[in-house]
């Protein structure tokens, strides 16, 4: 189905877009701090994206894609980084409205982060050689790190929303990995990657979905704060 890349970043897009505006939640007041954070996270993924695209590692279905392209990406894997990570923030900072105290404790959290790095760490001891696997565990390492040790109140917030919302993105990730459809839209070269799939998702995709959500929440979070410390001072 050709523009179905489109369509999924439209529909996942839309509903939260639209919400952003309820009197009650009022997401639409957190844009500013959300567009820092996509842009920096953009900067860092695209330049990833770009690299990874050019070098075979991944790559993308004509067949379901308009075909206009920037930097040899095509546009909808460009709106795939706003429209995703939208509709993601929406659903964490909707969750923590409706459920104020959804946080995991101090203890829950370093035992997560503990078992996750040390799951990360082993596995590039034995396959440091895939890239996809290499880059995105090794980022994943730093990210978490720098997260747990300097803004761990983030790491305990956004942890318990994070599996809620990976159940979302690996259903959009399954249609765009071969889901219910004759093809990928997304298609990867498993010699860079371990080879372990979700049904038909890289396992390596719920690390690379936490680091691509994790960077925007820190920055958003952290400007945030400086808002509410500047309007306290006044």
């Amino acid at each position: 189905m050709e523009y179905l890349y489109l369509y999924l970043n439209i529909g996942s897009f839309i509903v939260p877009f639209l919400f952003s505006f309820h009197p009650k939640l009022q997401f639409y007041k957190k844009w500013k701090s959300l567009l820092v954070g996509i842009f920096f996270m953009m900067a860092l993924f695209i330049s990833w994206d770009v690299l990874f695209t050019n070098n075979g590692i991944w790559g993308f279905n004509d067949d379901y894609i308009s075909g206009f392209k920037i930097l040899n990406l095509p546009i909808e894997e460009w709106l795939f980084f706003i429209c995703i990570p939208y509709a993601c923030l929406f659903t964490h900072y909707s969750l923590h409205y409706f459920f104020k105290n959804l946080a995991f404790s101090k203890k829950t959290t370093s035992v997560f982060y503990v078992i996750l790095l040390c799951i990360l760490i082993l596995t590039l001891w034995y396959f440091y050689d895939r890239w996809y696997t290499l880059v995105n565990f090794v980022y994943a390492i730093i990210l978490l790190g720098l997260v747990y040790n300097y803004k761990p109140r983030l790491l305990q917030e956004f942890l318990p929303t994070y599996l809620v919302i990976l159940l979302p993105f690996l259903l959009i990730n399954g249609v765009l990995t071969g889901s219910f459809i004759d093809e990928q839209v997304v298609w990867y070269n498993d010699a860079e990657n371990l080879g372990i799939r979700i049904f038909t998702i890289p396992i390596e995709d719920s690390i690379y979905a936490l680091t691509m959500l994790l960077t925007v929440f820190t920055i958003m979070e952290t400007l945030e704060e400086r808002k509410m410390l500047k309007k306290n001072k006044v």
